[in-house]
């Protein structure tokens, strides 16, 4: 049985720290391309500065958690504010183009050895969630065991908080849309130049949206770095991708796509890195251990193109919006 417990941590994945950041970030993209029509491909960007904001105030200037948290918010509102300014009057891949080299730059930025001393450099931060632990109204001794799998209660408050976080992010957005400034957004995505006519700001509705969809991003990441660390490659293109094929998998203009998209995402990695390793092991596949990571992601974009190809509106999406986006 033992070689089968891949089932329990894909099952476990549903419901990790991680997966609710994802289901938060790829919220914020869904309102940036899905409801907006903003093709964003630096949301691994606002990721970032939200995660650094937050770690270094805890870690870096001893500041109390609701200050780290209020750092993580206004730092992603700078960058939206810095990445929109000069952006948001480009275009479809033009302004894709210039929000992957942010999210570059941004990566680099907190890499470099110059900073080292604030951001922890190429290494990253450690332990930027003692304050929030401390916090943790649950008996120490409190657990609760899944098979082989064991969650202190440690884990099992930054479970609760974060996915708490995650539902009021969903019901937030999805009241968003259903107002007037909703219908206004969607708008733009439809035609621009028709809202513009109408004597609306364009360029400020955007410049909103980015904001509000960094915003989401960054307090996600919170809770992917406390159970951990905060690692700079973490949030290179590949996190952006992610984003993306959650984003497509569940839906993008919709505010229950991005969440079961995330569950759904997480689970089949560990299913198939599962499967994979099982076969590397019993002389099935022949491969090496080494390659087996490689045969996982060439498993899951073979199942994200089957989608694309017989779904393309994802899980909970409208195929009317994708042809549109498209």
């Amino acid at each position: 049985m033992g070689q089968w417990n891949f089932l329990l941590v894909a099952t476990g994945e549903l419901f990790t720290p991680q997966t609710a950041a994802y289901a938060l970030a790829t919220l914020g993209l869904a309102v940036h391309f899905g409801y907006t029509g903003l093709l964003n491909f630096g949301q691994a960007g606002f990721m970032a500065v939200g995660g650094y904001a937050f770690a270094m105030l805890a870690v870096s200037f001893g500041q109390p958690l609701w200050v780290c948290v209020l750092g993580a918010i206004m730092g992603s509102v700078i960058l939206a504010l810095l990445l929109g300014i000069p952006t948001l009057r480009l275009r479809a891949d033009y302004l894709s183009i210039v929000t992957i080299g942010t999210a570059e730059i941004v990566r680099l930025v907190v890499r470099a050895p110059e900073l080292e001393k604030w951001t922890g450099g190429s290494t990253g931060i450690n332990k930027s969630g003692a304050d929030f632990y401390a916090m943790n109204p649950l008996p120490k001794d409190f657990s609760w065991t899944m098979g082989t799998i064991r969650y202190d209660s440690n884990a099992i408050w930054v479970r609760l908080v974060a996915w708490g976080v995650v539902l009021l992010g969903a019901l937030f957005v999805w009241q968003l849309m259903r107002s007037p400034w909703g219908r206004v957004v969607k708008g733009i995505r439809e035609n621009e130049d028709a809202v513009r006519a109408l004597g609306k700001n364009v360029f400020s509705y955007k410049m909103q949206v980015l904001s509000i969809g960094g915003v989401l991003a960054g307090i996600g990441t919170i809770f992917a770095i406390m159970p951990t660390s905060l690692q700079p490659d973490n949030y290179g293109t590949q996190t952006t991708f992610f984003l993306w094929a959650i984003l497509l998998l569940g839906g993008a203009a919709t505010v229950l796509g991005p969440i079961v998209g995330s569950m759904i995402f997480w689970s089949l990695l560990a299913l198939t890195d599962g499967f994979v390793s099982l076969g590397v092991s019993n002389k099935v596949l022949p491969i090496t251990t080494l390659q087996s990571g490689q045969v996982r992601y060439m498993l899951v974009g073979l199942a994200l193109m089957l989608l694309v190809i017989f779904r393309p509106q994802g899980i909970f999406g409208r195929k009317s919006e994708v042809l549109f986006n498209g």
